[in-house]
């Protein structure tokens, strides 16, 4: 498996990816697709945190990183993250948190954000939000709002996460 940074042409596979990954009978494109086009296409979007997962030539799972905020401070949503379906539960899922987390530190991030799955996010060092001080934008958040901090991490950073608006538009 080859971790990298997405390029212009691996779009319409990402997309397929997303397609894939949030597949859901009652809506024929995923909200997902739509989020990850909308925060390439503004601000919030780091390319060097936009990264792909491929096995055999082919991209077969993506994340991004997007510019977040605690306060004013600058901070990292990290979000969606998406694997094909035929390929789930052999690793491309945690290879691309390590790589986006690591990166991530790498470009001095103080923390990483997400809105997720209490039994799956915990395995790469997220912890509620509260037990840092830091609130999510939407109340009914709090129970699945979990941060990561990494090295550059300030415990000063308290308050509440302000995601790219794509995001609040879900």
């Amino acid at each position: 498996m080859l971790i990298r940074r997405e390029t212009a042409a691996d779009i319409p596979a990402v997309r397929a990816v997303h397609t894939a990954a949030f597949a859901d009978p009652e809506r024929p494109l995923p909200a997902e697709v739509g989020l990850v086009d909308e925060l390439r296409s503004g601000d919030a979007w780091i390319p060097e945190l936009a990264l792909v997962a491929q096995l055999d030539g082919d991209v077969v799972g993506h994340v991004v990183g997007s510019r977040a905020s605690v306060g004013e401070v600058p901070v990292l949503a990290l979000g969606p993250i998406g694997v094909l379906p035929r390929v789930q539960r052999r690793g491309v899922g945690s290879a691309l948190m390590h790589a986006v987390l690591g990166a991530a530190d790498a470009l001095g991030e103080p923390l990483v954000g997400l809105l997720g799955h209490l039994d799956y996010y915990p395995r790469f060092g997220f912890v509620p939000a509260a037990e840092h001080g830091i609130t999510p934008p939407v109340p009914d958040w709090a129970t699945h709002f979990q941060v990561r901090p990494l090295a550059a991490h300030d415990p000063a950073i308290r308050g509440e996460f302000g995601y790219a608006d794509p995001f609040m538009r879900l």
